[in-house]
């Protein structure tokens, strides 16, 4: 089973060195990865460059620059489907992988072990982790069902069933939905804890402010849905604030008339499947 890893990469030269380090140094190596060099104007190129001389599996392509600030979702997945270009060599499954990272060892062997478990098994990650207090912990942004967007591994079939990942924010719920839509199944190896080295939201800047409800929007989660997905987001975040931009920027979207992200059947099973969460959570199954 051979597994292709693109890293899209900007500015990263603090932590790209000890990502590269932990994939190259895999129980089960990786056939290819390519790291995607977004424009950085610090060392990062310099450091690919250098791993990439002594390991021929590696390979560093630069996506031209547009200056468009780091918004979340649609720069990182137009960077990694600039690397997905270079992807020449066939593999059977697919990773999209954050270029702030430290993964444990056995990382790649593990998923192996699972996608071969099962042929409708369409996508597998582990846990970020954070540095609190001297003590790596879990980074309780999101549910313990979901696989950040940091660390993606997709079947190669399911990923094609998709049609890729859409360069917009909310990529990363999107794609799990439409795995589930297209029958896949969705595993999450909580045994498989990653150090996030650089914790999620840190680098955006005032634009992405009303990113996640203008996504709520995008993802027919209507109005209801966003609120409730909102609240506890904000929540975990601890931040009121975002309850309130994410809201102004639903309405932004609707206003606005936006495209959606989803069919509406699609968007008729996405919120079935909320719902169906909700429920569960709340009368304790």
């Amino acid at each position: 089973m051979k597994f292709g890893i693109i890293i899209p990469a900007h500015n990263e030269a603090d932590h790209i060195g000890q990502t590269l380090d932990s994939l190259l140094n895999q129980s089960y190596g990786a056939a290819h990865i390519i790291v995607v060099d977004d424009g950085s104007t610090d060392d990062t190129t310099e450091i690919v460059s250098r791993y990439a001389e002594s390991h021929p599996q590696l390979k560093l392509v630069q996506k031209p620059k547009v200056e468009e600030g780091h918004l979340p979702g649609s720069k990182v997945i137009a960077a990694f489907n600039f690397g997905l270009e270079h992807l020449s060599e066939e593999v059977d499954i697919i990773c999209k992988y954050d270029a702030d990272l430290i993964f444990p060892e056995n990382y790649l062997e593990l998923h192996k072990t699972t996608f071969e478990s099962d042929p409708e098994i369409g996508m597998v990650g582990g846990f970020c982790h954070i540095l609190e207090n001297g003590q790596w912990v879990l980074e309780n942004l999101t549910s313990q069902d979901h696989i950040r967007g940091a660390l993606k591994a997709y079947r190669k079939a399911c990923f094609e069933q998709n049609e890729g990942l859409v360069e917009a924010m909310g990529w990363d719920t999107v794609d799990e939905l439409l795995t589930k839509y297209h029958g896949w199944r969705v595993v999450t190896l909580p045994e498989l804890a990653v150090k996030h080295l650089k914790p999620t939201g840190k680098t955006y800047n005032r634009k992405a402010r009303f990113k996640q409800g203008q996504a709520f929007y995008r993802m027919r989660y209507r109005f209801f849905l966003t609120t409730i997905a909102s609240l506890k987001m904000a929540v975990r975040k601890k931040s009121a604030s975002f309850f309130y931009y994410t809201i102004i920027g639903y309405f932004k979207s609707w206003f606005s008339g936006d495209t959606f992200l989803l069919s509406k059947p699609q968007g008729a099973f996405m919120r079935k499947q909320r719902y169906r969460s909700i429920t569960q959570k709340l009368i304790g199954r």
